[in-house]
């Protein structure tokens, strides 16, 4: 599978289970500039950076995982021909 479309998927996932963070960067940007809301600014940037961050990680295990399993199916096909060949 594409490493892009891995990430995308898990990617939108990730804004599903942190979608507090862009909502309080928009709520931030769609108010009127108040310094009592400038929580909003860095909370909702800290949660949409740490969902970023964890869906590439999350990316990165996967593709991992995918190309080991392929590695072991190769190694299996290889061996069963010379065992077919023998």
């Amino acid at each position: 599978m594409s490493t892009l479309w891995v990430y995308v998927r898990i990617q939108l996932m990730m804004f599903v289970f942190g979608i507090v963070g862009p909502i309080f960067l928009i709520g931030y940007f769609a108010s009127a500039p108040d310094p009592a809301l400038r929580w909003m600014y860095w909370w909702g940037l800290f949660i949409t950076a740490a969902d970023i961050l964890i869906a590439l990680q999350m990316t990165e295990w996967v593709v991992a995982k995918d190309q080991e399993v392929a590695e072991k199916a190769l190694q299996k096909a290889a061996e069963k021909r010379r065992a077919q060949e023998a």
